[in-house]
């Protein structure tokens, strides 16, 4: 008994093990995710002052300020793409969180059916023994009545020939 005990609460500190895991990636992730959106906060902020810079004659644009600004751009691009990616990632543990979820609701229900439908076969069992005892009973009570009978009869039969030896002899 004490095996069954020990496994079973090792399996149980497992399942608590691998749900906090499966959590704690869930959190990372979702910081990884938060950060990217700072850091994409950040850029778009620099694309926006880069657009304002004018270093050219005239307070003009020159090539270089456009191609600053294209490159900030390029990378506010690249930041969404890797947002897009760890949100991709952060979707799918939600979903196999979802699974787990809709996984272990089904075999809790399906353990409620197997244990009702265990309880129903031990209710009909029961009413079936308690059917037969009472059979049974009174199965017992005329065998019992039936032998007191034959013991009263050959005892009257035995005594009634006793009295008639008796009467001969006196006689």
């Amino acid at each position: 008994m004490k095996k069954y005990f020990y496994l079973l609460s090792i399996l149980l500190l497992n399942i608590q093990a691998f749900a906090q895991q499966d959590t704690m990636a869930y959190s990372s992730q979702r910081v990884k995710v938060n950060s990217l959106l700072t850091e994409r906060s950040a850029r778009f902020g620099q694309y926006d002052e880069s657009l304002n810079q004018r270093t050219g004659i005239f307070g003009w644009q020159t090539k270089k300020d456009i191609k600053n600004s294209n490159e900030i751009l390029r990378q506010v691009v690249l930041t969404d793409n890797n947002i897009f990616k760890e949100l991709k990632v952060l979707m799918d543990y939600k979903d196999l969180q979802n699974q787990q979820k809709v996984a272990a609701a089904d075999d809790s229900q399906e353990r409620i059916e197997n244990y009702m439908r265990t309880i129903k076969k031990l209710q009909d069992q029961n009413a079936q023994l308690k059917e037969d005892a009472n059979h049974a009973g009174k199965n017992t009570s005329n065998y019992i009545i039936a032998f007191l009978i034959l013991i009263m009869a050959g005892g009257f039969y035995f005594f009634n020939k006793k009295i008639k030896g008796y009467e001969k002899r006196t006689l």
